[in-house]
This record gives C-alpha cells, structure tokens and sequence, in this order.
C-alpha cells in the first residue's frame, strides 16, 4: 500500500505522535489545515471538560518545508498539556512512590481484556492507550489526506444523526442534560458522505482490495464504533432485489449513471463514481458517573467500576473522526488507483483516466 500511518501515545502520556507515509510532494500544506479539524474534534455539546485544558494545535515535524509536501515521511507531534497533572503516574521512568493502581475494570471497556492478555496488575497500563484521546493523531492524520483529495474535488462531509435516539439539536441537548443529571451515557448514529468520488477506487479481485471492507475497518476501529453500514444498510435484508439494486442508465452529456444509491456509492468493492455514504453505529461511553459492578482484579471481590473522567457522549467528535479516518481510505485507494510522487504527476494520471471513463 502507497499510503499508511502509525500512531504513538498514551492519553496522559506526555503527547501523541503520528507518521505519514506516502503523501506525494508538492501538497500545499499547513498546521492550521490540520489544527481546523482537531478542533471541531474537541467540540459537541456533552464533552468533558479535559477539551478546555487541552486545547490542541499540532506541531508538524518532518516532511514538509516551506508550505508544501517534499514526499518524505510527514512527522506529527502532538503535546498533552495534562501531562502535567500527571508526571508522576505516568513517568516513564521507574517511580515507586505512585501506587496509584486501577483495579477495577470497567464493563464495556479494554481494561479487563487488555489485563488478562498482557498480564498486568494495573487496568491504567491499558486504559491509557486504549482511550480515544488516540484518536486525535489519526485525525490530524486524516486532515492531511483530507487536503490531498480536495486537490481532486472530492470533499467529504459528516452528521450526527441522532443521540441517544432522538434527533434534533434541542432535543439531543436536552438528552445529554437528563443524561448528565442522572450519571449515565449516551451513543448515536452518524453519517459520513464522500462526493465527486471516482468510479473505480479499490478492486474486486482480492478481499482486502475492497472499498467497504477498508472502510469498514478503518471506522469500526473507532473506539465505541459497533456497525458500520453502506446506503441503505441492513434494511437490504428485508427487500427485494429490485428494490436495492441501483438501475444503470446512459446519456451522452452524463455517461453511465445511476437514478438511485441504496449501494452507499460501492458494488463489487469498488466506487461506482456515486455519492459514497457510510452510517456508524456508536455506543455509549463505557466510564459511567454511577458505575456499574465489577470485580477488584486483586481481591476478586464485587466493587463499582473505575471511574476516569469522560465525556456524556462523544458522538459529534466521533463524527470528525470518522470524516477524517475516510479520507485515509480514500486517499490510499486513490493512490493505488493513479499514483504518483509528486501532486502534479497524479493530477495527470487522474485527468487521462477521467477522459478515458468519459469517452468509453
């Protein structure tokens, strides 16, 4: 693959940290097109109030001079300024005056898994990286890729559909009022559509050459994601064929086309040229204001689960996540497709395919 990322970073650690490979040379490039995003990342009513403290702005270290891509690897770096609320606990090197141990895990959360399988005696050794604060990098991440495809005129948009069932802005808000009142949680649905999306991104010859199923793996790797669905989702089960299946027309002024998109803009894994939609599934945050019972990993006795502070409901920035982290699958796909090492070079390749599409 042309395109990859990796992240590093605890979520009271000192920062997090991001590389991005495979972004051609010549992308005009600044921290503000990244800091916009991470930003509406920290907004949505029902946040908690860590947004106020970490206000992020991201430092971009390497691979990028003079406002433009040089085609290396791009370095991010991006500080926790809670950090400083948390040296001792999370000093990286050996303290033995902090016995400041989770012990008990929270149901809905990484900790007991994470516990059980690395063999740890503190929850935190997992909480700390399993916490969507790591979600910030992957969106800073996506913003670059984001920029990339708007150099091609695909622009990617996103909405919260509903929280906590209901829909509506003084409705949601006055949901995660009562939801804060009485200590509980809230998940939602959210809607991520990919336009001007050119037909033919990912393949069909291979299962990990598949559009969806990238994308469906990218977003379900969203903490909290539980369903990822495309068009018309899992309301296919209960139609017929004719009324799922988008119908192809021809004129000489559109081309192929089609009067429908109950496919989410994918057939056989690969982008049919139509608007790309995609909704998430998310659940309720797992840390509870009145927690739920668990069991103390070192007494095994029944206690209330640990309580770290949180968010009621973090649906609207996990619909920038979401956003961004679509990009990511787009732009790979996109380079795959027409390649290049710097901007220009893939502009031309896309342009001679985009005739070739238009004169078939």
């Amino acid at each position: 693959m042309l395109l990859r990322y990796l992240t590093a970073g605890e979520s009271h650690g000192q920062g997090l940290i991001g590389i991005l490979e495979g972004i051609p040379a010549g992308l005009e490039l600044t921290a503000e097109d990244i800091n916009t995003e991470l930003a509406l990342r920290q907004q949505g009513y029902g946040r908690s109030n860590r947004q106020k403290i970490e206000t992020d702005k991201i430092k971009i270290y390497s691979g990028v001079r003079h406002g433009k891509t040089i085609g290396s690897p791009i370095s991010l770096i991006l500080e926790n300024k809670d950090f400083a609320n948390w040296q001792e606990v999370m000093s990286p090197e050996e303290n033995k005056n902090s016995e400041k141990k989770v012990l008990v895990p929270r149901p809905g959360h990484a900790d007991l898994n994470g516990v059980l399988k690395f063999g740890f005696s503190d929850a935190r050794n997992v909480l700390e990286r399993s916490s969507a604060r790591e979600t910030a990098m992957r969106t800073a991440v996506g913003a670059i890729c984001k920029k990339f495809l708007s150099e091609f005129g695909i622009q990617i948009e996103t909405e919260v559909l509903s929280i906590g069932g209901v829909s509506g802005e003084k409705n949601t808000k006055a949901k995660i009022d009562e939801a804060k009142e009485q200590g509980f949680t809230l998940g939602g649905k959210i809607k991520v559509v990919a336009k001007n999306v050119p037909v033919g991104l990912g393949s069909y010859v291979h299962w990990d050459k598949k559009l969806d199923a990238r994308l469906a793996f990218q977003l379900t790797s969203i903490q909290a994601i539980k369903a990822v669905e495309f068009g018309l989702g899992t309301k296919i089960a209960e139609l017929k064929g004719s009324e799922v299946h988008d119908e192809i027309f021809w004129g000489k002024e559109e081309g192929f086309y089609r009067k429908s998109n109950n496919s989410g803009g994918i057939e056989g894994g690969m982008s049919t040229g139509s608007d790309i939609e995609v909704t998430l599934s998310m659940k309720p945050i797992p840390t509870l204001m009145k927690p739920l019972n668990s069991v103390n990993l070192e007494t095994k006795e029944v206690a209330f689960s640990h309580r770290e502070r949180s968010d009621i409901t973090a649906v609207f920035a996990c619909s920038i996540i979401a956003k961004n982290l679509t990009a990511f699958v787009l732009a790979q796909a996109f380079l795959e497709k027409f390649g290049g090492d710097s901007v220009s070079e893939t502009k031309r390749n896309f342009d001679s395919y985009v005739k070739e599409v238009n004169n078939f």
